[in-house]
């Protein structure tokens, strides 16, 4: 199951995410969002764990708590959005 992890210290490394979610179970990958151009975090990444059932344990013991001063949002990931070709696409109509 792939974990979205919200409101993260700016400061937090892959490594901790890894051992802090590593006690609900296996952890396949932690991916920390960050800006293309700064590398600083953008204050939200993922966890992919294989097991639903330590992924369930870990999102209902993570979601809410603090962490570096912030209040960690912890859920299941919802897939992301096609961008497909949607809208007006903008720009000058003169």
């Amino acid at each position: 199951m792939r974990i979205y992890l919200g409101n993260l210290p700016y400061e937090s490394a892959e490594e901790d995410l890894e051992e802090t979610f590593r006690q609900y179970g296996q952890v396949e990958s932690v991916t920390i969002i960050r800006d293309r151009d700064t590398g600083r975090s953008k204050g939200f990444g993922f966890v992919e764990m294989p097991e639903n059932g330590e992924a369930q344990s870990a999102i209902d013991a993570m979601n809410g708590k603090e962490m570096g001063g912030r209040t960690l949002t912890v859920n299941e990931a919802r897939p992301r959005e096609e961008r497909g070709s949607g809208g007006d696409g903008g720009g000058y109509r003169g």
